[in-house]
């Protein structure tokens, strides 16, 4: 079963797709991402492979007969792609040269270019989820993309209030946003010349960094080569600088937020942004998303973001003083 069900009271769709409950855990002696698995050419840097057990698909099947007048069904219309990092097995993203992690941002251009073409797809998300505790099943360095027939309701409130914000203001609200982080200083982790990373004023995650444009632009595929080369630097730094926390691979969700494609002019009041979501609070202590979170949306931050602003900066400065 793949569809999307409608959900009344968010107003958002929902991805039914019970086939991905039989999707396989890593085999101990087998990785289909690996070369010699018969799966990925035999040699390469960085690779799109489409996902073996998607929740959307460009040849959908027809939703079962569920729909009424009030439960409304449609086809789980879309694409999921995986994005293979690299071909050897146990490398991580920060452990990837910078210009290899700059060969995955071009990837990652290259896709969004290509999953534009189809005009039913109205938003690409390009993700990483990385550890078993965010339910990671293939170790093997890769992150996903899925192109949505729909603009999911995040993502939707999200770009209203940058709408809403340069309505009343006339200004965009992420260069705002980045102009007051700038000016405090004290969430500002690291920056280089078209990239910043900081631990935002409202983080809902002890160390959920963001990476924001310099530059007031809406997607991957308007930056110049020098801006790809410092988004690699930039992912590549904020990846390490988890890692160094707590010396251990650091879980995370890593989340590329862009404007949508196939849906109107977004170039006033949008900005591209990369949003961390790492679900440890400490070294032995995960940041569970309970009742409240889950439930209500009404996050709770235990910890105080000047003070793990300092922990990140000090976590950067060992990994880049390591020479990885």
């Amino acid at each position: 079963m793949a569809e999307l069900r409608w959900h009344p009271l968010i107003k958002d769709w929902v991805m039914i797709a019970s086939h991905r409950q039989n999707r396989p855990q890593m085999p101990k002696d087998w990785c289909p991402f690996c070369p010699g698995s018969g799966r990925v050419p035999e040699d390469y840097d960085v690779l799109e492979y489409d996902n073996d057990f998607p929740a959307l698909s460009q040849q959908p099947p027809i939703p079962d007969d569920v729909a009424n007048e009030f439960f409304k069904v449609r086809e789980a219309y879309g694409k999921c792609e995986v994005i293979l990092y690299s071909p050897e097995h146990n490398k991580t993203l920060p452990e990837l040269s910078e210009d290899h992690v700059k060969k995955l941002v071009d990837l990652w251009t290259e896709r969004l270019l290509e999953l534009q073409k189809d005009e039913k797809i109205k938003y690409v998300f390009i993700f990483e989820n990385r550890g078993e505790v965010v339910g990671v099943t293939m170790p093997h360095p890769h992150g996903q993309i899925y192109g949505y027939s729909y603009i999911p309701k995040k993502l939707e409130l999200e770009l209203q209030a940058c709408k809403e914000h340069y309505e009343e203001k006339k200004s965009c609200l992420i260069c705002d946003l980045m102009r007051e982080e700038i000016k405090f200083r004290q969430r500002v982790i690291f920056e280089n010349d078209d990239f910043i990373v900081i631990l935002p004023f409202f983080v809902e995650y002890p160390y959920g960094v963001y990476i924001i444009s310099k530059n007031h632009k809406q997607n991957l595929a308007q930056f110049t080569e020098r801006e790809k080369h410092n988004l690699a630097k930039a992912v590549r730094e904020s990846a390490g600088m988890l890692d160094a926390l707590f010396d251990t691979r650091f879980p995370y969700m890593m989340c590329m937020h862009q404007e949508p494609v196939n849906s109107g002019d977004f170039s006033d009041y949008y900005h591209f942004h990369i949003e961390f979501f790492p679900p440890m609070r400490s070294k032995e202590k995960q940041k569970f998303n309970a009742s409240s979170e889950t439930g209500a949306w009404a996050h709770c931050n235990p910890t105080a973001p000047e003070e793990k602003a300092e922990e990140l900066r000090k976590a950067y400065k060992k990994y880049i003083e390591s020479g990885k």
